[in-house]
């Protein structure tokens, strides 16, 4: 049965989705931007603040959920510019360092709002 995961201390979603979606044991995380839930802005900064603010936003959602980053088996991380890889990559090593879940990173055309980084995650339970 599905059920939804929602989180006041994660940005609200931008459209008609949720962030995130419980099947089973499976939890599927929408993609999230460096955005402050508690402004709605983008986090000032550049790259690297985006990045801490989106796996925050990513841990909201996951602790709605009753989960915890060791419990994600794979991320997404979308990059404005594959020129960031090296910047968003260390940060994202201080969060996944021991145990760290699969992995794509891909660069493309353009996120939500401008972003300059999106993650989205698969978690179980």
């Amino acid at each position: 049965m599905k059920k939804l995961i929602h989180s006041d201390h994660a940005p609200r979603a931008l459209g008609p989705y949720s962030q995130a979606v419980q099947h089973g044991d499976l939890v599927f995380l929408s993609g999230q931007v460096g955005i402050d839930p508690a402004t709605g802005k983008f986090i000032d900064g550049g790259v690297e603040e985006q990045t801490h603010q989106v796996i925050k936003n990513l841990t909201a959602v996951l602790e709605a959920a009753d989960l915890d980053r060791s419990q994600i088996l794979k991320t997404t991380i979308f990059l404005a510019s594959m020129e960031d890889f090296q910047k968003v990559n260390a940060v994202y090593g201080e969060y996944f360092s021991d145990n760290p879940p699969a992995r794509a990173t891909v660069e493309v055309a353009g996120l939500p709002l401008g972003a300059l980084v999106e993650v989205e995650a698969v978690a179980a339970k």
